[in-house]
């Protein structure tokens, strides 16, 4: 049974570390407008993370480099404004925090200001570090990502699991350590051997977020259109489909055309009626207007 305490306002920042230490397992989602936001504040998410994802689920794009700042704003506001409770993480995209740190803390004041997001997310260590210091020290809380980071796939060798070396997952394991001494509140880990995650989540006091890197992580996240079956490009393994939402919609779709088609729709109940004696006067104008015509 879960401890998590039921608040009628934002989740804070800081119950996500107590969520940890209580090992109360944390639940985080992906969105990417109004709808998706208040659906998964309605089931009780924790968080809602932004993704950039939205370059290939949303916008129909081939990756996610191509997700510029501008769009991500406008996915995250509208999300934000769905999600009450749970905790909304902006996902910053490529190429709006990789040239400076002072790139990195307008694009994340951007974030705040513009969509009201409550935190960031930024892929990377090494040079990353810099960045997330910057960040949370303009005030803006960060969510680090390690192990599969999309935004660099072509440097990792693709889309694979990371860390499957004792010397990659000690570079992985050092790299989340820094994140935490850099700042950052939780670690987003992706595509990590389970092991390797789980002495990375031993090791780290914040909490870290499973994607397809097992259960011993403090919390797991899955992308909406995945875990609803509304993607149609091949799931990665890790993906869970607890629903066909993809078959559904189409089905749907084909009824109401069929309906549209054959006459079936609109019928009575669907249309608006105007009083007879008004019916009347619009007619009889009409005859009128014809008549001086």
């Amino acid at each position: 049974m879960s401890t998590r305490p039921e608040t009628a306002g934002k989740l804070p920042l800081t119950e996500l570390l107590e969520m940890k230490r209580r090992r109360d397992p944390i639940v985080m989602v992906t969105a990417y407008d109004y709808p998706s936001g208040r659906l998964a504040d309605a089931a009780g998410v924790d968080a809602i993370l932004v993704g950039d994802s939205a370059a290939m689920t949303v916008l129909g794009l081939e990756s996610t480099v191509p997700a510029t700042m501008d769009e991500m704003i406008v996915l995250s506001r509208a999300a934000a404004r769905g999600a009450k409770r749970p905790l909304v993480i902006g996902d910053m995209p490529f190429g709006s925090f990789q040239v400076s740190d002072e790139d990195a803390v307008r694009n994340g004041i951007r974030f705040v200001k513009e969509a009201a997001v409550d935190a960031v997310k930024l892929e990377g260590a090494g040079p990353t570090l810099g960045r997330v210091r910057a960040l949370v020290g303009g005030g803006v809380p960060v969510m680090g990502h390690l192990g599969l980071t999309p935004q660099s796939a072509t440097m990792l060798g693709g889309f694979r699991a990371q860390g499957r070396t004792a010397d990659k997952a000690r570079l992985l394991l050092d790299d989340a350590v820094a994140l935490e001494e850099a700042g950052c509140f939780s670690l987003v880990l992706e595509a990590v051997p389970a092991a390797v995650a789980s002495r990375i989540t031993e090791a780290v006091q914040i909490p870290t977020i499973g994607i397809g890197s097992g259960r011993s992580c403090d919390g797991q996240v899955l992308v909406w259109h995945d875990l609803l079956g509304l993607y149609d490009r091949r799931a990665a393994r890790f993906v869970k489909r607890y629903a066909d939402l993809s078959n559904e919609i189409r089905n749907a779709l084909e009824r109401y055309a069929a309906d549209v088609r054959s006459g079936a729709f609109p019928e009575d109940q669907h249309t608006y009626a105007i009083p007879d004696e008004e019916l009347a006067r619009f007619e009889a104008g009409l005859t009128e207007a014809r008549v001086e015509a």
